[in-house]
């Protein structure tokens, strides 16, 4: 198997809908956002899937010393070898793959935020530096582009956080605010029990618009200059935020017991609508 087909696989098997917006992208971008996707994937799954702290600390320690080994022209790793192209053709700083990794680092080390801007950075480091570089692959002439990449991770990864509260509480993770969670009469005991109160809707309400105006905001600031190129950033906001509006009309706080999915079938709709909008 060639390091291309290794994220290839690792890309098609995750389901997201991320994968769905890279088929309407030439070879050479393709090739390197599927590899800057799995990438992501790999360095999740350490924290999502070791069980073991220790390990998991290990493990993410070895991917700095691997990212600092494709920089240096030497990867080991399928990922990073599918990598070291896109590095040297889209000029991928070192720095933002680190930002990633110290994201990744935040949920071993961070057991809760206290306030919004608490939780910002983490989506800055998990999101918002992926747009950042996705933007670079994709191509853009105005450097407001990377603005609208950075308020569109945050949007992205706020509707995450809305869409899987209750798989994260199962997880042991609240990525919920403190202040916001005293604000709205949410105690923890209604969080790991599950209850679907009007307290909490009101929480998630609150949620919902806060994601929507990072849309808004990112949506706003790119440039006419770039909509063409940036056009799989633009099918991901109209899936991510149809599937936030589907949150809101199914019942906020059902995202406790239950993580909405938008259909396949209604993905490539939605893809094939923003891309031929943004033609």
């Amino acid at each position: 198997m060639t390091p291309d087909q290794y994220c290839e696989d690792k890309a098609a098997k995750s389901g997201s809908s991320f994968y769905a917006s890279f088929r309407f992208l030439p070879a050479d971008k393709r090739r390197a956002i599927t590899a800057l996707y799995a990438f992501c994937r790999e360095v999740d799954d350490v924290v999502d899937e070791t069980h073991d702290d220790s390990v998991a600390r290990q493990t993410l320690a070895w991917w700095r010393g691997e990212i600092d080994q494709m920089y240096a022209g030497n990867p080991q790793h399928p990922v990073t070898k599918a990598l070291l192209p896109a590095v040297k053709a889209f000029d991928l700083q070192r720095e933002h793959f680190l930002e990633i990794i110290d994201g990744m680092q935040m949920d071993l080390d961070v057991p809760r935020y206290n306030a919004f801007k608490d939780l910002q950075l983490y989506c800055y480091r998990v999101a918002s530096v992926v747009g950042i570089l996705a933007a670079g692959i994709f191509g853009y002439q105005d450097r407001k582009t990377l603005k609208y990449a950075h308020d569109l991770g945050i949007a992205f990864q706020l509707t995450n956080i809305i869409r899987d509260v209750g798989e994260d509480i199962r997880r042991g993770r609240v990525y919920l605010p403190i202040e916001e969670l005293q604000r709205f009469n949410v105690p923890m005991d209604d969080l790991v029990n599950y209850r679907e109160t009007e307290q909490f809707k009101a929480l998630m309400e609150f949620q919902i618009d806060r994601a929507e105006q990072f849309y808004d905001q990112a949506l706003a600031q790119l440039p006419a200059i770039d909509r063409k190129n940036q056009r799989c950033g633009l099918i991901m906001a109209a899936i991510y935020r149809t599937t936030l509006k589907e949150i809101r009309l199914d019942g906020a706080q059902k995202v406790l017991n239950q993580r909405l999915s938008l259909g396949g079938a209604r993905k490539i709709w939605l893809a094939w609508k923003a891309w031929w909008q943004n033609r």
